[in-house]
């Protein structure tokens, strides 16, 4: 029989609720970035909390022993330091973090899985997960990752926010950015940021950015994720498919 855990997550339990190895803990990773003029820093944290949560409720509800760890919510963002409010702990750092958490996490549970919505992590996030699998770790991670998004603070991520998080939108500063695509600036945003290529920090055009869309589009995610982790068959990379 599944154990049930406290409200509130890793947290909140206490030790000898968690005293055995079958666990495994869903940690979300975020970032603290600019998001356009109408978006928080905290977008992607609150998007790879939400969709992690949802994901951990209904894996927890069929039965298996899953527990959300709370959210790691700096990241490596430096393309957006030229926008004041950014914080980026940089990837050597956040390598490191995700290296000596999974180890720890590790030694009292089964499997850990990171549930990332910053793409600037990623690289960062398959060389930790790549580390931690060769020390014999059972480490995997997953991308909060909508089909045919938008790159940055567009119509994807604010219609997400409208839906997870209506309050924290700037409805009145909605706006559109750079709509270039993302190939055609990625030179530019890794050599000079993101302000060299749009002014306002959003890079796609979020004006038709609707609530609805942003509730199917986080339902297929947690569906996805939730597929992913009952297969638990991380890939090459180490990322659930």
């Amino acid at each position: 029989m599944a154990r049930m855990t406290r409200p509130g997550g890793l947290g909140a339990q206490t030790w000898p609720e968690l005293d055995d190895r079958r666990w495994t803990v869903v940690v979300p990773l975020g970032a603290l970035e600019q998001h356009g003029p109408h978006l928080p820093l905290d977008t992607d944290t609150r998007i790879a909390e939400t969709v992690a949560r949802r994901a951990v409720d209904r894996l927890a509800a069929e039965g298996h022993d899953v527990v959300l760890a709370p959210p790691l919510a700096y990241g490596a963002s430096g393309e957006h330091e030229g926008f004041p409010g950014t914080v980026s702990i940089g990837h050597d750092a956040l390598r490191l973090l995700l290296v000596e958490f999974g180890r720890s996490v590790c030694r009292w549970a089964s499997r850990l899985l990171v549930v990332n919505a910053h793409g600037g992590n990623a690289h960062t996030v398959v060389d930790a997960v790549a580390l931690l699998r060769s020390e014999g770790r059972d480490v995997a991670w997953w991308a909060c990752v909508a089909p045919d998004g938008d790159a940055h603070a567009g119509r994807t991520e604010t219609a997400v926010l409208l839906s997870i998080s209506p309050d924290a939108v700037v409805r009145e500063q909605i706006a559109v950015g750079a709509t270039a695509r993302i190939g055609d600036l990625m030179g530019t945003l890794r050599t000079a940021g993101v302000r060299a290529v749009s002014a306002n920090g959003v890079l796609g055009d979020a004006r038709s950015a609707d609530p609805e869309d942003g509730r199917r589009i986080v339902d297929g995610m947690v569906d996805r994720l939730v597929a992913g982790a009952r297969r638990w068959s991380p890939g090459d990379r180490g990322v659930l498919a």
